[in-house]
């Protein structure tokens, strides 16, 4: 039940809808604690000082607080009445992200704990309050400065810098209540199986009880497809197996991203539904074929962009629904048609309109934050917690058809050498652990350096070289199995020797051009404005050195895709397509022009 009132108020979970549901969004208490001392100062049992706007971050604009300094703990409270009409039932307090380490009570009572700051978590309210009484929530977020953890691009020094950005602590995504029966269907895992036609769907459940049944319903616009039942009295996860037959079978692809819906339901003894939601699938298949990633079984060449999902108005959050459309339909009007979502676990709405529009994404975390020091052979100390939150990732967005690859880690550069390192153990445990998860999508281990798995899927490299033809020298060693590959500027290597996988340059361009500005700036002043290598002199150069550089991966037969930085400027970083506040700073149909000619990975595919 959104209001009208409070921002964001769109359902916050688009592939497991339930038809009751409060939006908590709104105005909360708040409190700043500098020194993390609120608890042993009673902030719990008292009213807080100030007031911010959820779910907008407190470093933000939008939140109405707009402090940017480092904010080691913060405090959130909220009176709140649970609706009579969900009488009978348990209630259930979602968070979307909250950054980085979060405590909730309910009455004084703590009902969760949660590290990572990209990921959701659920409190049970449990017997603290029924239906129509008023209950206290109080959040604390502790974001430290220091050691390792999950930052992804925001700052650890006070100002922004270089590819750095302005800080996001506490909440920063939709926090909502759910109510539930006491045995209640848990998120579903949707696997598609275009070689067989169907989908493989598990289902989980709170609990088992004699005589309950499962039950899933696949349709589209002219109505059922097919439907499938299992017991729910013997596994915690009940399977079922969804035929689609010849005729009603539309596979999912950015020229048709169909979407099925998918009616969810867990019945009694005695038939009657006691939980239900909604969802949708899309049948699609990934698949490697050689050096070529293959979409439903041909090669389409990934023309991908960078997209941090940064807003000047709400840092890591945008300020409304409307707003993550908007990138996706800009993206595309440039001629991209998918992007690696970087640094960042995006919230889920993002994916559920690329699902509908047909958008290719690469499912990133938000890694950067474990360069803690140490000599350079042992400078990355990601720890368990990495894996962990990652994991949380996987599992939140494994059903959405738009997700066609997982990358659980970027540049994390550090020397290969004879001794193993916390970064040896912790990439390949994350690799292992996104296999294990999900055995239908390709993994990469580590994007642009330190490819430390021989057994990766893809591999890749970064490259920032701003001349076109020195460009091509550099990527001319593919087709001879001896692709560029980063390395120390001493020479030491980085990775693991290449393997003949799928190879890709995943970070190129970057081209610095300011239109505003009234000079080129030193390549040693990077505060105000900032791009890769010399900033062109005019439009007519950028677009000569774009289509140069898109040139070289597209007229490469062995390359199945690059990955061009970045859809938007932000903050200092000044090589988007478009401004940071998204408008217009390029001439989009000849960014456009320059990419849409067939790749030739794709015209060899046809031959």
């Amino acid at each position: 039940m959104p209001t009208p009132s409070v921002p964001r108020p769109e359902y916050p979970r688009p592939q497991f809808v339930r038809r009751d549901w409060l939006n908590l969004n709104g105005a909360w208490q708040f409190e700043t604690d500098r020194g993390d001392s609120g608890l042993e100062r009673g902030l719990l049992g008292r009213e807080l000082r100030d007031e911010i706007l959820v779910p907008f971050p407190p470093e933000s604009e939008l939140s109405g607080i707009g402090d940017t300094d480092f904010l080691e703990a913060v405090w959130y409270r909220r009176a709140l009445t649970l609706p009579a009409e969900w009488a009978g039932r348990r209630v259930l307090l979602h968070f979307g992200a909250v950054d980085h380490d979060t405590t909730v009570w309910a009455d004084g009572n703590q009902v969760a704990r949660h590290r990572g700051g990209f990921t959701p978590f659920t409190a049970d309210l449990g017997d603290i309050a029924g239906s129509g009484e008023e209950v206290v929530i109080t959040v604390r977020a502790r974001d430290p400065k220091s050691g390792p953890q999950a930052r992804g691009k925001q700052a650890i020094q006070y100002a922004n810098h270089d590819c750095n950005y302005t800080r996001v602590t506490g909440i920063w995504q939709t926090v909502w209540l759910e109510p539930v029966p006491d045995l209640h269907l848990r998120r579903p895992r949707i696997t598609p199986d275009l070689a067989g036609s169907a989908f493989h769907l598990e289902l989980p459940i709170s609990g088992n009880r004699p005589g309950h049944r499962v039950r899933a319903v696949l349709s589209d616009a002219d109505g059922e497809v097919s439907r499938a039942e299992a017991r729910a009295d013997l596994d915690l996860a009940p399977r079922l197996h969804l035929p689609v037959p010849d005729d009603r079978r539309r596979e999912w692809s950015p020229e048709d991203p169909h979407l099925y819906d998918l009616r969810l339901e867990l019945l009694d003894a005695n038939g009657q539904i006691v939980d239900t939601a909604e969802s949708y699938a899309g049948l699609r298949a990934v698949g490697l074929r050689g050096k070529a990633v293959l979409l439903n079984g041909r090669p389409v060449f990934q023309r991908l962009v960078l997209d941090q999902g940064w807003y000047p108005d709400g840092l890591m959050t945008a300020p409304t629904d409307e707003a993550l459309v908007r990138d996706i339909e800009l993206a595309m009007e440039a001629g991209f048609n998918g992007a690696r979502l970087h640094q960042k676990v995006f919230e889920e709405r993002f994916l559920h309109h690329a699902d509908r529009l047909g958008y290719l994404v690469w499912g990133e975390f938000g890694d950067w934050g474990c360069e803690i020091g140490g000599s350079s052979g042992d400078n990355q100390q990601p720890d368990a917690s990495y894996v962990a939150q990652w994991l949380e990732a996987v599992e939140r967005d494994y059903s959405h058809p738009s997700i066609i690859g997982w990358c659980p880690l970027n540049e994390t550069y550090q020397k290969l050498h004879d001794r193993i390192t916390r970064l040896d153990d912790v990439t390949r445990a994350m690799f292992l652990a996104t296999k294990a998860m999900d055995t239908s999508r390709p993994v990469i281990d580590a994007s642009g350096y330190a490819h430390r798995v021989a057994e990766t899927d893809i591999y890749d490299s970064h490259h920032y070289e701003q001349d076109p033809e020195a460009f091509r020298e550099l990527m001319s060693g593919l087709a001879k199995d001896a692709p560029f590959v980063n390395a120390h500027e001493s020479g030491a290597p980085y990775s693991l020797p290449y393997g003949g996988q799928p190879y890709f340059v995943s970070e190129f361009g970057g081209i610095w051009w300011d239109p505003e500005a009234a000079a080129a700036q030193s390549g040693e002043d990077r505060t105000e404005s900032w791009g890769y290598g010399e900033r062109v002199r005019d439009e007519e150069e950028f677009h000569a050195r774009f289509t140069g550089l898109t040139g070289v991966l597209l007229d490469d037969r062995d390359m199945f895709g690059y990955c061009y930085t970045q859809l938007t400027d932000v903050f200092q970083e000044r090589n988007g397509i478009y401004r940071f506040d998204r408008s217009t700073k390029l001439d989009i149909d000849r960014i456009r022009a320059a990419q849409q000619r067939p790749a030739a990975i794709e015209e060899r595919a046809e031959g």
